[in-house]
């Protein structure tokens, strides 16, 4: 049974502190920088699931090669949550390539689940989903890239975006830091 939790956790992170999370994959390990300044209502939630263990064997269940890769589901399904969801944080960058993002169902439905961008969807995107990191470096994306390319299936919604191999989040790290 995957987790699940009463409400959003209570604000724990110091936003002016600098925070990088460690994603520990099956196929190697994409450092992420976190920008708890810009959105730490989200910053906080995710930091809050990965030091509970929440993330750790979960699946990148929607890997679409050149646009992005999706986690954060324990159920794999797309349609799993924490729990409970949170509204939207502003949205003042764009969705560069390694852009961490939230992925929901519509306005103010975050939870558990995010993508990372695999390319650059400057005005490809609309600005509908909290950006709250960034890949911080090359060996970092080439991960991003090796998801990205995994063999995939059209899954229950007709889109081709089922990976047909395992690819998954073995643990996250957080990382904490005063502000550089």
């Amino acid at each position: 049974m995957p987790k699940s939790y009463p409400a959003p956790p209570a604000m724990t992170i110091d936003a002016s502190k600098d925070y990088v999370a460690v994603l520990h994959t099956n196929k190697g390990n994409i450092k992420v920088k976190l920008f708890p300044g810009d959105a730490p209502m989200t910053v906080n939630n995710f930091v809050f699931l990965a030091r509970d263990g929440y993330y750790d064997g979960v699946t990148f269940h929607r890997v679409i090669n050149g646009f992005m890769i999706q986690s954060g589901d324990p159920t794999g399904t797309g349609a799993g949550t924490p729990g409970y969801r949170f509204k939207d944080e502003p949205i003042s960058r764009d969705y560069e390539a390694g852009t961490l993002a939230m992925a929901n169902a519509g306005p103010n439905t975050n939870g558990s689940q995010f993508f990372i961008t695999h390319v650059d969807l400057k005005g490809r995107l609309p600005k509908n989903y909290t950006i709250f990191g960034k890949v911080m470096d090359e060996d970092s994306m080439s991960v991003v890239d090796k998801i990205a390319s995994v063999p995939v299936r059209t899954g229950r919604s007709g889109e081709s975006s089922s990976p047909t191999e395992d690819v998954h989040i073995d643990s996250v790290t957080i990382e904490e830091s005063p502000a550089t």
